[in-house]
C-alpha cells in the first residue's frame, strides 16, 4: 500500500518539475497555475492522512504542528519559493503571545511552515469549516489548531478568551490573520476585525505582527504562478499590559498603522529588485 502511495507522489511531483520547467516566468498557463496548487493541496492532504495517527499519541499539543510543519516546509523547493525571516528573534523568544499578520493566500500557510521551528510553541487559528476537510482539518486539530465559528461572533469570542491559560502557562504563540480574509488587492492593507486584540489584552499578553511582502508572482485571472521571493518580517512586539476592553480600538488602528508603513517598505522593495519583463502584478 506504502509503496504505492510513494509511487504516485513521486509521478506528480516528477511531472509537476517537468511542466514547470517548460514555462518560463514570461509566460502565463491556467493549467500550469491549478496544477501548482493542486500538488500543494494534495501533498497536504496526503502528509495529513499519513501522520495523524502519530498526533493520537500527544492529541492537541502544539508539538505535532511543528513536526508536520518540518516536513511540509519542502514543498517550497517545487515551486522555487525564497521565504526570507526578519526579526527571527521576536519570533524565538520564549513566552506566550499573539501573533497578527496580513493574509494574501493558501500559501501564507506554507510560509508558516518555513519559519515555524523558529516560534517553535506555535498554534494557529482557523474557520470552523475547516475542521470537516478531511484529513487535513481532522489532522490540525490534533495538532493543536483552534477552530472558531466566525458566523457567531460572540461565540467566536468565547473561544479565542479560553486560550488565556495556553499562551500563559504553557508560553504558547498563537497566530491569526486580523484581516479575516483573503485580500486579493497588494496594495493595501484589509480593514482588521477585533478578535485578536480582544484575546491578547485578555491574556495580557504582546502582540506581534507579522507583515509578509506582497504575492507579486501570484495572479488567478492572468494564471500567473511563478517563482518569488517572499519577505516576512517581524515587528517589535506591541505591549497590552494594563490594556481593558476600552483600548481596543486604539490598540487595532496602532498595530494596522504599524504593519501598512512596512507592507509599503516591502512592497517597494521586492517589486524594485525584479527584472525588468517580469509579469508582476498587484492583484492575486
Amino acid at each position: 500500500m506504502w509503496e504505492k502511495i510513494l509511487f504516485y507522489v513521486s509521478m506528480c511531483v516528477l511531472t509537476f518539475s517537468f511542466l514547470s520547467k517548460k514555462i518560463s516566468y514570461t509566460e502565463t498557463s491556467k493549467f500550469s497555475f491549478y496544477l501548482k496548487f493542486f500538488l500543494y493541496y494534495f501533498l497536504c492532504s496526503l502528509l495529513a492522512f499519513v501522520i495523524w495517527p502519530l498526533f493520537l499519541f500527544r492529541p492537541r499539543n502544539v508539538k505535532n504542528s511543528r513536526l508536520a510543519a518540518s516536513i511540509l516546509k519542502h514543498i517550497t523547493k517545487l515551486y522555487d519559493l525564497k521565504w526570507e525571516l526578519r526579526g527571527a528573534d521576536i519570533l524565538s523568544k520564549d513566552r506566550g503571545a499573539v501573533i497578527v499578520s496580513n493574509h494574501q493566500s493558501s500559501l501564507d500557510i506554507l510560509g508558516m511552515f518555513n519559519i515555524w521551528e523558529v516560534a517553535d510553541k506555535l498554534t494557529a487559528v482557523a474557520k470552523r469549516e475547516v475542521m470537516y476537510v478531511f484529513p487535513f482539518g481532522f489532522a490540525a486539530y490534533l495538532a493543536g489548531l483552534i477552530y472558531i465559528d466566525r458566523n457567531n461572533p460572540k461565540r467566536a469570542r468565547e473561544q479565542l478568551n479560553m486560550t488565556t491559560d495556553v499562551m500563559v502557562k504553557e508560553k504558547t504563540k498563537i497566530w491569526l490573520f486580523p484581516e479575516g480574509t483573503r485580500n486579493k488587492d497588494y496594495r493595501s492593507l484589509l480593514p482588521f476585525k477585533k478578535g485578536a486584540f480582544h484575546m491578547a489584552v485578555a491574556a495580557q499578553v504582546p502582540i506581534i505582527p507579522v507583515v509578509f511582502s506582497p504575492y507579486y508572482f501570484i495572479n488567478n485571472k492572468q494564471g500567473i504562478f511563478n517563482k518569488g521571493h517572499v519577505i516576512i518580517q517581524c515587528l517589535e512586539p506591541i505591549s497590552t499590559k494594563g490594556l481593558g476592553p476600552e483600548d481596543i480600538d486604539g490598540l487595532v488602528t496602532r498595530v494596522r498603522d504599524a504593519m501598512s508603513t512596512v507592507y509599503k517598505e516591502l512592497t517597494k522593495e521586492v517589486i524594485t529588485n525584479l527584472p525588468s519583463d517580469y509579469p508582476h502584478t498587484t492583484v492575486g
